[in-house]
């Protein structure tokens, strides 16, 4: 993953937030996300080489600054959208997030792969 795929991977993720389309939890978070829940949104940063579902790998080219103007634009949106409606959508694996969660897991996701990249 270079660089603008790792924007176009974090879009991606953003846009789970603000789709107002109907996301069901997969059967493997329903087993497995009650065990690791508390420590993805705990303090600790994201280890490495976490799996990443399939819908969220972004194999093609992307523009750099397009893709970065894209993020800052989706941010803008979940900001501007407020936490209670945050509250409101399904995580493809962690299912139901508060509010609150969702800003964590957005935040922790971010941090993880701008690290990756030494930002």
């Amino acid at each position: 993953m270079n660089p603008a795929q790792m924007l176009g991977h974090l879009c991606v993720s953003v846009e789970m937030v603000l789709s107002d389309a109907s996301t069901k939890q997969k059967l493997i978070g329903k087993i497995l996300a009650p065990f690791i829940r508390g420590s993805v949104l705990g303090d600790k940063p994201f280890g490495r080489n976490a799996p990443t579902d399939p819908s969220f790998v972004i194999a093609d080219e992307r523009d750099l600054d397009k893709e970065r103007e894209r993020l800052k634009g989706l941010i803008a949106r979940v900001v501007d959208q407020g936490i209670d409606k945050a509250g409101t959508r399904v995580h493809i694996f962690f299912g139901k997030l508060t509010g609150p969660q969702w800003g964590v897991l957005i935040y922790k996701h971010m941090d993880h792969h701008l690290r990756q990249f030494g930002v």
